[in-house]
């Protein structure tokens, strides 16, 4: 019974790496197009932000220099007009919001990197950024010769 088994196996792995599967060209664009589809419909899945503060030198430690970078992991779609939230804390608890629009476009499998000035809440130890929106680039804007 073992051998029957073992000989089955042997049959279905040659049979498996013997085919030779022809590239289809229908079914790549049909998930081609689907894949647009989804970084359409949902930027939020594709970008990400990360970024750092620090007191600006120049205005004798008054304003706070936000420096961040926002990056794009979709392999289609280019997005612009980034909307990025800043949630200031104090010993954790939130004291300031902000948002700020981010208008460079970032294409596919890219970062692009920003810059923000703000006068915060004096005794603000830290904040976090997220990304609220995204609009996608056209496809005829965002494609050159």
């Amino acid at each position: 019974m073992k051998q029957f088994f073992l000989i089955l196996l042997s049959v279905i792995i040659f049979s498996a790496c013997g085919s030779n599967p022809q590239f289809d060209k229908q079914t790549y664009d049909q998930n081609k197009e689907s894949l647009s589809d989804k970084e359409k419909t949902s930027p939020l899945d594709f970008l990400k932000v990360a970024g750092q503060d620090r007191k600006s030198l120049f205005g004798l430690g008054k304003e706070t220099v936000v420096q961040g970078t926002i990056s794009n992991s979709a392999t289609i779609c280019s997005y612009k007009d980034v909307r990025v939230k800043m949630l200031c804390y104090d010993n954790g608890k939130m004291v300031e919001e902000h948002e700020d629009v981010i208008s460079d476009v970032i294409k596919p499998a890219s970062t692009e990197a920003f810059k923000t000035r703000y006068r915060l809440t004096k005794g603000t130890d830290s904040i976090a950024l997220s990304i609220m929106s995204a609009a996608v680039v056209a496809e005829a804007a965002g494609k050159r010769k």
